[in-house]
């Protein structure tokens, strides 16, 4: 089996860690005024050392500074994009006693532009933390559509729809040139939309919005690949599909077949990064779709639950997506990231490390 030395590599992991209680600290003095930016970003700084440092001495390749300037994956991000302004996200309280984030609404408010750098001097410090390969994680494009559809985009700045979906995809393209000048070759885009639109209340709801389900997923394999047209020689670009994973809870359920045509055989990305750890997202037929030439990372291992997984039936499960799919076209991943939100999931800092061990095992088991 041939060594991966680009990404994704075998082994990989999504992106987002547990936040130590020293960052959490320092957020909280700084929400209450007690410490100034700078002395929080060098506190960000501290906390990045060590958790680069923690991904190499597990055996990763591919290195995030696990979102930890971050409080949430995607809003962080978006706000800073020109024309978007997004809603303060609640928790709400589901009638079996859960909590759940209410999805924010991001709003388009004028024309989208890429108004600064967004993510550069971030993956700056990043890449001088490592002589492995740097990840940046994203949030995708779609989510300034989906969350509020044709009613979430000002009708002022974009009465049709045609040069919205333009003006986001230059915006990435933007980023993507600065991340690319310095040094970036690894980008994934964090895309709970599309995987929302394999369960059937989901789908009703972009119905009631005055969306088609069933031509969503193809709109948004055309949305991405305007970005993927402007990516820089030389990177990957990989998307993540999620059904939600706000503090170890989901949102969504629902194999991939409802979109798996569109996502895998139109969709233009070198990577897919899919959640498959348990029965919420169906079986490995989907994968079907895949071309040669591309790579499904199998998200066998949760992130939700601090159980470990059982060695020899990961494998199985491998064993069982090989059939749709060449192996040499899979790698092995968590399902998420541990803390998609400040928040965290609920599961411990031991489980954490020994969980992307497990995935580190069984990749150089299967694939060498």
């Amino acid at each position: 089996m041939t060594l991966r030395t680009t990404p994704p590599f075998r082994a990989d992991h999504v992106g987002s860690f547990l936040r130590p209680k020293f960052l959490l600290d320092a957020r909280e003095q700084f929400k209450q005024g007690a410490i100034t930016a700078a002395q929080l970003r060098a506190v960000e700084d501290r906390a990045i050392t060590e958790i680069v440092k923690f991904q190499e001495d597990i055996g990763l390749q591919s290195i995030t500074d696990g979102e930890f300037r971050r409080t949430y994956f995607h809003i962080d991000f978006l706000d800073q994009l020109g024309g978007v302004k997004t809603d303060v996200p609640v928790t709400i309280v589901k009638p079996d006693g859960t909590q759940e984030l209410a999805p924010p609404v991001m709003r388009v408010v004028g024309k989208v532009r890429h108004a600064r750098d967004i993510q550069r001097a971030d993956f700056e410090y990043l890449k001088r933390q490592t002589t492995r390969t740097p990840k940046v994680t994203i949030p995708s494009p779609t989510m300034l559509h989906f969350r509020g559809g044709r009613a979430g985009i000002s009708k002022e700045a974009y009465p049709d729809l045609e040069p919205f979906f333009q003006d986001v995809a230059d915006a990435y393209g933007d980023e993507l040139r600065s991340l690319a000048a310095a040094g970036a070759t690894y980008v994934q885009m964090d895309d709970t939309n599309i995987a929302y639109l394999c369960d059937d209340k989901m789908r009703e709801a972009a119905r009631a919005r005055g969306d088609d389900p069933n031509e969503l997923p193809h709109r948004y394999a055309g949305f991405i690949n305007r970005v993927v047209a402007q990516k820089p020689a030389g990177m990957t670009l990989a998307v993540h599909l999620c059904r939600g994973n706000f503090k170890s809870t989901w949102a969504a359920q629902g194999g991939y077949e409802p979109v798996a045509e569109a996502l895998l055989s139109e969709m233009n990305v070198d990577a897919y990064f899919l959640e498959y750890d348990d029965a919420r997202s169906g079986d490995f037929r989907p994968l079907r779709f895949l071309p040669k030439g591309k790579t499904v990372v199998l998200g066998l291992v949760t992130t939700k639950l601090g159980q470990l997984e059982d060695k020899d039936a990961v494998k199985r499960r491998i064993d069982e997506a090989a059939k749709y799919v060449p192996l040499e076209q899979l790698a092995l991943s968590p399902q998420c990231g541990f803390s998609s939100t400040v928040h965290g999931n609920d599961i411990a800092v031991e489980a954490q490390r020994a969980k992307l061990q497990l995935v580190v095992e069984i990749a150089n088991e299967v694939w060498g």
